[in-house]
């Protein structure tokens, strides 16, 4: 497989995921620049976690706008995989490939911190293949707070697209564990046709062994 990372002025994890594609899962890397409108082939695109454009107006709001997004959102059309991490995730609503918002923090600060989340989707290939525990992943957002209408909630539950919970360390879904008021602990979704997801803790920042935790590379493994 190709994966195709986008760099935004302002991303601060793009590096990350390239290192985790190319040195921890061995893959093909293409660096993609937001002005470009060629996303050379890539089968998987990434959109990294940052402060794209200083996360002026909304977060994600002006990335929204940079040229690439028109080749990422026709390649999402079509049925090619788009993944949002972070500052992705909030691009990735910004642009209506998926559902809901990205609200400020309920505790009104930026979050850095390890959190655990627990997979939910038994259809979604990003987490169809995990097992039902919690993994340890870090967080770092202002805006993270998971936010959409009752009716939408109940759609993204009956077709199966809430991909990860917040949880403990022993995988209950508890207020406590909730580390930024995301309606129903939600840490990620897909969209209807499961071929673009958003979450927003950082797998990339969990996937090598010097760092101590690789449960991230779990996750990121459920895409080859």
């Amino acid at each position: 497989m190709k994966f195709g990372v986008i760099t935004f002025p302002g991303s601060n994890c793009d590096d990350d995921l390239i290192y985790s594609l190319q040195n921890n899962l061995g893959q093909e890397v293409v660096n993609l620049w937001h002005k470009d409108r060629d996303l050379q082939s890539s089968d998987v695109v990434f959109l990294p976690g940052g402060f794209s454009y200083g996360d002026y107006l909304r977060s994600g709001a002006i990335a929204r706008f940079s040229p690439i997004m028109e080749e990422v959102v026709a390649h999402a059309n079509k049925g090619g995989y788009v993944i949002g991490i972070c500052n992705g995730f909030q691009m990735l609503t910004e642009s209506g490939l998926l559902d809901g918002a990205l609200l400020r923090n309920d505790s009104m600060n930026f979050v850095c911190k390890n959190v655990f989340v627990r997979p939910v989707s038994k259809t979604a290939k990003i987490t169809a293949g995990l097992e039902d525990r919690a993994y340890k992943v870090p967080i770092a957002h202002a805006e993270g707070n998971f936010y959409c209408s009752e009716d939408v909630k109940k759609k993204l539950e009956d077709n199966d697209q809430i991909l990860f919970r917040y949880c403990n360390e022993e995988g209950l879904f508890t207020p406590e564990s909730n580390p930024n008021g995301s309606l129903d602990n939600i840490a990620g979704i897909t969209n209807s046709g499961k071929n673009v997801f958003g979450m927003m803790p950082h797998p990339e920042r969990a996937a090598d062994e010097i760092l101590g935790n690789i449960d991230g590379k779990t996750i990121l493994e459920m895409i080859l």
